[in-house]
């Protein structure tokens, strides 16, 4: 019953929930009237063309979805006693670092674990987690709400650097106020991003630098600093093999730059949802595959 009322209510269709629960819509009418006359409300105002939550069908759909995910939760650690780890773990994850990271190791983990399932979602928006039914969020950020738990996974360098031919062509800034006279480009967003902050030791400066292409995410900035367009601020996960091999050089190593993205992947989840073998298990897994989780000082 409560799962054929959570469906109605998010889909606003009894047809679309039926669909979703894979029955009849006879059965889901069937479910909700059996929930309505058993907590003695009416849940739904029902005309011909739509239908809508009640006020009192608002305030029990926050009640129905918590009781649902105790009834799962209790079956999962049930499963975590007989030591079978299995079931869906929904992730999500920045667009950049997911694909460059974390879609490499997923893989293997499933391998590990052939009873459990991923899904994976890639997205830069923050999404409302208990709403979207997430396990695991991971974000370039360690905020999050009090109701939430953030755990490092992983640290997130970032690099200033060009591509030879840039450097041969303009030479290779030797303080960051000659960073003005490059073109420069980053992970942009809004114009504020054209504000640079740097940090060495306890000495903090900001510059403000300049270029004629922005984008949105990393791996065009990078793409475009290989193609000598100019000065990147990077993270060195989109382009540690282009530093390895020379393709990319590291422009004042001195200097550690400080951006909004922060400088560790953090996971955050809902603490009954780390409760469960199976999301422990990854974590635990995503941790010791990164290595040091720890943001750097």
């Amino acid at each position: 019953m409560l799962e054929a009322f959570i469906q109605v209510a998010e889909q606003l269709s009894v047809s679309a929930a039926a669909a979703e629960l894979g029955v009849s819509k006879s059965v889901v009418s069937k479910r909700v009237a059996q929930l309505e006359q058993a907590v003695r409300a009416t849940l739904f105002a029902r005309s011909t063309r739509r239908i809508a939550l009640t006020p009192a069908g608002e305030a029990y759909l926050d009640f129905a979805r918590s009781a649902l995910r105790a009834v799962a939760d209790a079956d999962e650690r049930l499963r975590d006693l007989r030591q079978e780890l299995s079931g869906q773990i929904r992730i999500t994850a920045p667009v950049s670092w997911g694909q460059q990271v974390l879609a490499r190791l997923l893989p293997a983990f499933l391998a590990r674990h052939p009873a459990i399932e991923v899904e994976l979602l890639l997205g830069d928006r923050l999404m409302d987690i208990a709403y979207e039914r997430v396990d695991i969020a991971l974000r370039m950020s360690s905020h999050g709400t009090p109701d939430l738990v953030a755990v490092p996974v992983a640290r997130l360098d970032w690099v200033i650097c060009a591509a030879p031919a840039h450097l041969a062509r303009a030479g290779a800034p030797a303080t960051p106020a000659e960073l003005v006279n490059h073109p420069c480009m980053s992970y942009w967003r809004e114009s504020s991003d054209d504000a640079w902050q740097l940090q060495r030791g306890d000495e903090a400066l900001t510059v403000r630098v300049q270029g004629r292409y922005h984008a949105n995410n990393p791996e065009a900035v990078a793409e475009a600093a290989l193609a000598g367009l100019g000065v990147a601020l990077l993270p060195t996960y989109v382009c540690d093999a282009e530093l390895a091999d020379g393709r990319l050089q590291r422009l004042l190593a001195d200097w550690t730059p400080i951006t909004k993205f922060g400088n560790q992947i953090t996971a955050v989840a809902a603490p009954d949802r780390l409760r469960l073998g199976r999301n422990r298990a990854l974590l635990d897994y995503l941790r010791a595959a990164l290595g040091d989780h720890t943001a750097p000082g």
